[in-house]
């Protein structure tokens, strides 16, 4: 499922109205090899400002649906005032090749490592909805290309007229009307057909709402793009679970919700693909099974310390789940933001 057009102009017209600016990108300092836990979450208490969730995500360089993961039951339209929002600004980072690029789809973010440079620099994404998927690969950044224009696929204009009654032109010419934004860079994969770019609206940003393409806010593509040489390597990849030994022997578990391959698919209750590596961290004797079993049901896109003699309560896995969630009408929301 993704979201209707009434839904999503709803959404939309709330962030106009709110005069979402994002700020600048979130930077860590890179770990040691042998360790992948960056960052700190913080809390935050929403002011009565009538502003809605993506305001807050828009702040802290936070995707929607990354806020929506740690805060079950929270209305994104109208967060209420005096809430207390944990902001997941703790992860860890993929477990693969510290270069270039890195997305990681199912957790809707794109990591950046610049050469020769002691830090990461991590950002929110929007990537392809359902039926129109974000491919893994590895590539590389073939074209940089400032104020691109967008010439839609006929495929691309015939949903545009079916599912929003727009009927676009051949070609989209390059300004603030376009939605590919100011800053395009064009992946070397297939045709050149995927490409990292901005957009015309904050609306979007972590979550499945593209064409295939990665999609980031608009001071956040410009710094990307400032940053980034040609020939980068990019590597696109899908690890909805993440899994962590720090030196200091504590063990961490960071779970999203995966991605759905069909309309019927619940991203909260469907299956997770336990890889080998996975199940020997379970299978060890220092994994507590059960705070484990609760992080895999939980899918707060958090590290969770699941260490055997850590009370439960020190893990920062006692959170909200969706069973004690305040509002269902926000977990459905959920759910259609994820598919």
């Amino acid at each position: 499922m993704k979201l209707s057009p009434p839904l999503m102009a709803t959404l939309f017209a709330s962030l106009l109205a709110a005069g979402i600016t994002s700020t600048q990108a979130a930077e860590y300092a890179l770990p040691a090899e042998n360790s992948r836990l960056i960052g700190e979450n913080t809390t935050y208490v929403v002011p009565n400002d009538g502003k809605p969730l993506e305001a807050v995500a828009a702040k802290y360089q936070i995707g929607l649906i990354a806020m929506l993961e740690a805060n079950p039951g929270v209305d994104p339209y109208l967060p209420k005032a005096g809430t207390v929002l944990t902001i997941p600004s703790q992860m860890l980072l993929p477990d693969t090749k510290r270069e270039g690029i890195v997305v990681n789809l199912a957790e809707l973010r794109l990591y950046y490592y610049p050469k020769d440079q002691d830090k990461v620099i991590v950002y929110p994404i929007g990537i392809g909805q359902l039926g129109r998927n974000t491919p893994e690969m590895i590539t590389s950044v073939s074209q940089k290309i400032p104020n691109p224009t967008w010439t839609p696929t006929v495929n691309i204009r015939k949903i545009y007229l079916k599912e929003q009654g727009i009927t676009l032109p051949g070609v989209v010419p390059a300004g603030p009307d376009n939605p590919m934004g100011l800053f395009a860079m064009r992946l070397s994969a297939g045709k050149g057909q995927y490409l990292i770019h901005g957009t015309n609206a904050d609306f979007g940003i972590g979550m499945r709402v593209s064409s295939g393409c990665i999609r980031l806010r608009p001071t956040d593509i410009e710094a990307l793009f400032n940053s980034v040489p040609k020939g980068t390597r990019v590597q696109i990849i899908n690890q909805p679970v993440k899994f962590d030994v720090e030196p200091d022997g504590k063990r961490y578990i960071e779970v999203h919700q995966p991605l759905s391959h069909t309309a019927k698919d619940d991203p909260q209750t469907m299956p997770i693909a336990i890889t080998a590596g996975l199940k020997k961290f379970k299978s060890n004797a220092e994994t507590n099974q059960e705070m484990l079993k609760n992080a895999m049901v939980r899918r707060s896109g958090m590290p969770i310390l699941v260490n055997k003699g850590v009370a439960e309560s020190d893990s920062a896995a006692k959170i909200a789940t969706p069973e004690t969630a305040n509002s269902a009408a926000a977990a459905n929301v959920t759910t259609a933001y994820r598919q």
